[in-house]
């Protein structure tokens, strides 16, 4: 670490590379955080967490009781023991309440744009638009089956659309400006399990479903224009545009093993992240419309690619990458598959001991440099390098199965719900509680060898 600090003092390494390593650090040292605990107010399993997109501090939950509760995860509520930091809930909407879901609650998010709205999503049939000051619904959408996924867009500025899907085979789109239902998106087969937004064109829908197949869709135009076929594949990552390449070093900590690894990876194309510059952005989601004629017109599109599958079974979870240049999908097939946007292949990446759940919907999340990725994976959360499938670490916390995580960028830290209806934290050591640790275990040893002769 002081090596690199010199470095970086030195101008030897670049600030880019420098945080990189501290983040990348700081993941992999993550644990059970012994400081801080969110006290969950659910009394059913906890199926969808989120941490608001504008300031990090306020973190939503969903669960199967049909409540929703808010936190704040940077000012505690109280503290036990003087050590321990309470985040207790500011709130909380459940059956109780006038406007409130009458059944579980499968997925809440935040509005992108700032946290006086969320949304929530039910088996109840209904998606809600909640104000966060007052606690009540400003409007809802009455959809025709269980509400599994919603979705917004987090780059949008032409359009506040939430995409929702549910059992039936259609894809909607509700407006919060008009209160309406703008689009219907027709091509599924079966219930539509997960929705995700492009993270680099605000048009671009993604789509999972219950018949294994993953849509995208441009919402300015009728019709999806690709289905992901996992016999479609390529191997690797995307070649290089450029003609330089960079040498990054990673540290992979393989489960089951005290040592890591460090491996000098010949990166083939520029790094994903915050790093990715505007023109590089525009240009592929450009190339991502670019798609060809035969895939763009539904349904006249070739039979073969309007039945091709992405996986065997339902799909249960998509995360795009934060360049969205990548796409991660889970299905029921306990299959993690690691797709190129652009070209539309799998990238065969073998992801070690994989597990998941197949009866409902996972939560996916990605690292700041979606570089891993965590995954509920029965009882645990197993973090994956994304380019190789190396199992980087294993989360053992939770005494039933995990539903949901979400990776909080700015503080490096890790959330997941599970059946047992609790929210842990995981973090990075905190050199502060450890000193704070050391000086009150030194002063009870000092209270212990007092008398009442002592000075």
């Amino acid at each position: 670490m002081w090596k690199e600090v010199r470095d970086r003092e030195a101008g030897k390494l670049p600030p880019s590379a420098f945080s990189s390593r501290v983040r990348s650090r700081r993941v992999s040292a993550l644990a059970l955080a012994n400081h801080k605990e969110v006290v969950s107010p659910h009394h059913g399993a906890v199926n969808s967490l989120q941490v608001d997109l504008t300031e990090g501090r306020y973190l939503l939950s969903g669960a199967s009781d049909g409540s929703a509760a808010v936190y704040d995860i940077q000012h505690a509520t109280d503290y036990e023991k003087g050590l321990i930091a309470k985040h207790r809930s500011l709130f909380i909407v459940d059956k109780q309440h006038e406007y409130g879901h009458k059944f579980a609650i499968s997925t809440a998010i935040w509005y992108p744009v700032d946290t006086g709205l969320f949304v929530t999503g039910s088996f109840d049939h209904y998606v809600k638009v909640w104000d966060t000051n007052t606690t009540q619904v400003v409007m809802d959408f009455k959809m025709p089956g269980k509400v599994y996924g919603t979705a917004m867009s987090s780059i949008s500025k032409a359009h506040m659309l939430i995409a929702a899907g549910s059992a039936d085979v259609q894809v909607r789109l509700c407006d919060i400006a008009s209160g309406a239902f703008t689009h219907t998106l027709s091509g599924h087969r079966d219930g539509i399990m997960t929705v995700e937004w492009s993270t680099c064109s605000e048009w671009i829908l993604m789509t999972g479903g219950c018949d294994g197949a993953i849509r995208f869709w441009d919402i300015r135009r009728a019709g999806c224009f690709r289905v992901l076929d996992q016999s479609l594949s390529q191997l690797g990552r995307r070649p290089s545009t450029g003609s330089t390449s960079r040498n990054v070093v990673t540290t992979t900590s393989v489960a089951g093993s005290s040592s890591s690894v460090n491996k000098t990876i010949n990166r083939k194309k520029s790094p994903i992240g915050n790093e990715t510059k505007q023109s590089q952005t525009l240009r592929k989601s450009r190339n991502l419309l670019k798609a060809p004629v035969m895939q763009r017109s539904h349904p006249g599109m070739s039979s073969s690619y309007n039945h091709a599958t992405a996986h065997f079974g339902a799909v249960t979870g998509l995360r795009a990458s934060r360049d969205g240049m990548y796409l991660l999908s889970s299905g029921s097939d306990s299959q993690l598959r690691l797709w190129d946007i652009e070209s539309g292949c799998n990238i065969l990446v073998n992801f070690e001991g994989m597990r998941l759940q197949t009866s409902k919907a996972i939560q996916l999340s990605l690292n700041q440099d979606s570089s891993l990725v965590f995954v509920p994976s029965m009882s645990n959360v197993k973090v994956y390098d994304v380019w190789y499938g190396l199992t980087c670490q294993i989360f053992h916390g939770h005494y039933e199965l995990v539903n949901c995580c979400y990776f909080n960028m700015q503080d490096q830290e890790l959330y997941t719900g599970s059946n047992d209806r609790q929210i842990l934290v995981w973090s990075p050591p905190n050199s502060t509680i450890t000193d704070m640790d050391e000086e009150n275990r030194k002063r009870l040893n000092l209270t212990a060898d007092e008398d009442n002769w002592s000075d």
